[in-house]
């Protein structure tokens, strides 16, 4: 039996496995290492993952989140260790772009990308990241993120740049006014996640044309900026995160149009993280 945990600020989604097929799924809060002390994960551990095991102990954990980097990997590591009578060995802790990369290639080189509300790209060998293009959050970056397509649909509704009418059913469908939006915006914490939780609206609205544009031109943004970097003529892109699911026809119309191969589109990593360490 091992243990495989996709990890976020906001939840972690763990699974019981043996042999590639889950057994059980739990579900405890976000572990990120840039936010929380390792007293924290480890409460979060005994709170809610400890008594869902019902006393069995895996004889793995690869744990897979945002924030597992550098000198933070072995801050979770020893959080897991702490709940479960595992030695360093049988803790493997990596990031969440290593579990896009292994749930969209498997064990086979290739790029992998992830775009949810933040966005990023790695060149992935079939084992490990070897190249990456650093995302730059979406105040510099993060071309293609849910945060980055609220970020300028705000601008141009403000500007009045979408065709009419457009700017008072978006006001009215979110409940705000523009003053709030700049308080939310430039004032008040994780403004990257309010305006991701904003793009829902372009979803909506895509047979407009101006909108379908907006959308189109930053997947563009995204692949011309960071995947293009890549041996992109050699290698299929893979995508994992709810923008790249949820617009994969915009999406794959961008990377037709730019010549890229496409390789698998998936909203989460789970089901090819468990396809993966079953090899």
């Amino acid at each position: 039996m091992i243990l495989i945990a996709d990890s976020g600020s906001t939840k972690t989604d763990w699974c019981v496995a043996e042999q590639g097929v889950a057994l059980k799924r739990i579900s405890t809060k976000g572990m990120n290492p840039f936010f929380q002390s390792e007293e924290e994960m480890v409460e979060a551990m005994q709170t809610s993952l400890l008594p869902e095991l019902e006393g069995r102990c895996p004889k793995a954990v690869y744990f897979y989140g945002a924030g597992c980097a550098f000198d933070k990997v072995e801050l979770v590591r020893r959080a897991i260790a702490h709940v479960l009578p595992l030695d360093a060995a049988r803790i493997e802790v990596n990031s969440d772009m290593l579990a896009a990369a292994r749930s969209v290639c498997g064990h086979e080189a290739g790029i992998a990308c992830i775009m949810g509300t933040g966005s990023n790209s790695c060149f992935y060998n079939g084992e490990e990241i070897v190249a990456n293009v650093s995302p730059l959050g979406f105040i510099l970056g993060d071309e293609g993120s849910g945060a980055v397509l609220g970020k300028l649909l705000v601008g141009d509704l403000l500007k009045n740049q979408l065709p009419a009418g457009l700017k008072e059913e978006f006001l009215t469908t979110y409940k705000l006014t523009p003053a709030e939006i700049i308080d939310r915006v430039y004032r008040q914490p994780f403004p990257n996640r309010f305006l991701a939780s904003l793009s829902p609206f372009l979803a909506a609205h895509l047979d407009v044309p101006e909108v379908r544009e907006l959308v189109k031109s930053s997947f563009k943004a995204f692949l011309k900026r960071n995947v293009m970097q890549y041996d992109y003529r050699r290698y299929k892109v893979g995508f994992n995160g709810s923008v790249a699911w949820y617009y994969r026809q915009l999406l794959t119309e961008a990377m037709d149009e730019l010549g890229l191969q496409q390789g698998l589109i998936i909203k989460g990593p789970m089901e090819g993280l468990l396809r993966y360490h079953a090899k």
